[in-house]
């Protein structure tokens, strides 16, 4: 058995892009005999409808007072290359390796130098031989990356050198006595990330004339607004939309590329856009592809990835319903199952109390404590795609020091927070005003009522090495 296609969810808009009476009740027969039989409260079969909360619930806003935000994050203390060559073969006492890595050349050259001493692994196998060296740097020209060393070791090189690629990281150095010190040093590797907010818009109008209809089904809305007025109930939901916008704007928004119809659009569109969360995590993040990780095997790849980045102890796993179901499937499945039925971790299940199949969070490694979105669950949004869905996110808690370019000093700030444009004189986090002749506005002859919404913000993924976006194979 499954669930049947039909009836499924109604997809159709609730909202028409008129202001005209048509949007009140009026089916009103007259020469019929009996009058309808009618409920006053409009049923509310979608329940809260709104998507938004997430990034409410992971971080924070705070005002930003320039067109551009940019903030310097920490490279990696040590160094390590992973794409080294040679043409020595076996044996032989001394080498000379090439870096071939992006850092070589143009972009500051390589930061070995004379003196250091290094481990040489080889990363592919052209021979039968794969054994690690372990040698000390003789000579450097850091324009060209190509590097002499000594090998420690008796016997030489012990590979087959001819075609391999080598990985190579510096674990010390060695001196003689009464020598002078090392020659040159290294400066802090910074990695310097922008993003640019956006503006957005949103607007409801309604005739001074439609105003005067009083319709009569009492209405309501998610933020308890309610009452006999249609036109409100669409100004309320025209403002949760808009606060829906400004949550899944940060979230799914992108740059306009070069060339692309976006950057060369005109008029009042914006043409620059702008990096949402899961376009920063896809592009510098983790990123998991294929089926639900629904084994502890596959969890233990994620920890292990996560130990080569922040090893961050705690972080919150955003799921849609089917993830979360799968994990809670893997974490009932290590369990023994006492002979008295199930008994899931610490939950004391008994015959004469509701059954919890539930887990909020479970320890491998890491503190992992997972929350349903309802963003990926929603029909209307990310929950209805065939393609392109996204079954989760793992965002870091708690918050990271960042060199912070406009205060000009390190600042605390969450992994995931939202930067609004304002100033002394203008707040633009959330304005609203009303224009218009009706309604309480008196500002123009426009016989209407139009209720104006604006926000420019931007999000800042910050270490995004730290997230993990699980994205439908």
């Amino acid at each position: 058995m499954s669930v049947q296609a039909s009836p499924g969810f109604n997809l159709q808009p609730s909202a028409e892009q008129v202001a005209l009476s048509t949007n009140y009740i009026t089916n009103f027969n007259f020469l019929n005999q009996y009058l309808p039989d009618t409920y006053e409260k409009e049923f509310e079969r979608y329940g809260n409808r709104s998507v938004s909360s997430f990034l409410r619930m992971v971080g924070a806003e705070m005002p930003s007072n320039s067109d551009l935000i940019k903030w310097a994050e920490q490279g990696r203390l040590h160094t390590k290359y992973v794409n080294c060559t040679t043409t020595v073969i076996t044996t032989q006492d001394t080498a000379v390796f090439t870096i071939n890595d992006t850092l070589v050349p143009g972009t500051g050259g390589i930061a070995v130098r004379v003196g250091q001493t290094i481990m040489l692994s080889p990363k592919t196998i052209v021979g039968t031989v794969a054994t690690v060296n372990k040698a000390i740097v003789t000579s450097v020209n850091t324009a060209t990356g190509v590097i002499e060393v000594a090998f420690y070791e008796a016997s030489g090189m012990t590979n087959d050198n001819v075609g391999n690629i080598y990985e190579m990281f510096i674990y010390g150095s060695e001196f003689k006595k009464g020598t002078t010190g090392m020659v040159g040093s290294l400066e802090a590797d910074d990695e310097i990330f922008e993003n640019s907010p956006i503006i957005l818009k949103d607007k409801y109008a309604v005739s001074g004339s439609d105003m005067a209809q009083i319709g009569w089904i009492e209405v309501t809305t998610e933020n308890g607004a309610s009452g006999y007025y249609w036109y409100m109930k669409s100004e309320h939901e025209t403002r949760l939309r808009f606060d829906d916008y400004l949550e899944t704007a940060m979230i799914e928004a992108v740059p306009a590329a070069t060339g692309s119809g976006a950057a060369a659009a005109t008029g009042n569109v914006g043409n620059k856009g702008s990096e949402g969360v899961f376009y920063t995590v896809g592009n510098r993040g983790n990123v998991w592809a294929g089926t639900n990780p629904a084994a502890l095997s596959d969890w233990d790849t994620i920890v292990q990835r996560l130990d080569k980045q922040g090893s961050i102890e705690e972080n919150v796993l955003f799921l849609d319903r089917a993830f979360g179901f799968a994990i809670d499937d893997m974490l009932a499945g290590q369990n023994s199952y006492g002979t008295n039925g199930t008994s899931y971790g610490l939950f004391d299940n008994d015959k004469d109390m509701a059954l919890n199949l539930g887990f909020t969070g479970f320890r491998r490694g890491y503190d992992f404590y997972k929350s349903d979105w309802k963003y990926l669950n929603d029909p209307t949004m990310r929950g209805g795609l065939t393609n392109g869905k996204v079954n989760g996110l793992l965002v870091p808690a708690g918050s990271t020091t960042v060199y912070d370019q406009i205060l000009g000093k390190n600042a605390k700030r969450p992994f995931l927070h939202v930067r609004y444009r304002a100033s002394e004189t203008e707040d633009r986090r959330y304005k609203t005003w009303m224009t218009g002749s009706a309604g309480g506005a008196s500002n123009s002859d426009l016989d209407a009522m139009e209720v104006n919404f604006l926000s420019e913000r931007a999000v800042c993924t910050l270490g995004a090495n730290n997230f993990f976006l699980f994205k439908q194979a």
